[in-house]
């Protein structure tokens, strides 16, 4: 402060200064336009919105196939027990008609059932419940079907029992 300057004089320098420093920066708030603004904040929420409407029908797509995986998963014995009873011959006339009908329905919807023999075993696919060791195989293999596995789509509802073989 010089000498010509009192405390009154100082105080309202500083405050002309600060008012003049706040007026150049709202000049450049200013200078943004308002419609740009907004303009691109319409543009965010859309893009939410669409990436919020492709996740839910991604997840409708999910829970519909676990829901189906569920109820085929519920059939499964049903399917067992028509297979046994035409391997006893016992399923003929109407009852035959009805288990033909039950299994398009069922493949229709995209259930398909695996049990291969000769093949290699494969824990993702397979349930071990014999095990044994054979000069005949190179690798661990599946021997016998216990039980076939199911698949929904590309989905495993039950794995197929089966009996192994390892090399000696």
């Amino acid at each position: 402060m010089t000498e010509s300057q009192n405390p009154a004089e100082s105080s309202a320098s500083n405050e002309e200064e600060l008012s003049k420093a706040v007026d150049e920066a709202l000049a450049d708030i200013v200078d943004i336009d308002p419609l740009a603004v907004l303009t691109e904040d319409l543009q965010r929420l859309t893009a939410e919105y669409a990436n919020y409407r492709k996740r839910v029908d991604r997840d409708r797509v999910v829970d519909r196939e676990a829901a189906f995986a569920l109820v085929m998963s519920e059939l499964l014995p049903i399917l067992d027990n028509i297979e046994r009873a035409d391997e006893h011959g016992e399923l003929s006339g109407g009852f035959k008609a009805v288990a033909d009908q039950l299994a398009a329905v069922t493949e229709r919807l995209g259930l398909t059932k695996f049990a291969e023999v000769n093949v290699a075993f494969d824990p993702t696919i397979h349930e071990a419940l014999m095990h044994e060791t054979s000069p005949d195989v190179t690798e661990t293999s599946v021997t016998k079907v216990l039980q076939p596995g199911y698949k929904f789509k590309e989905r495993v509802i039950r794995p197929a029992r089966v009996a192994v073989a390892d090399p000696e």
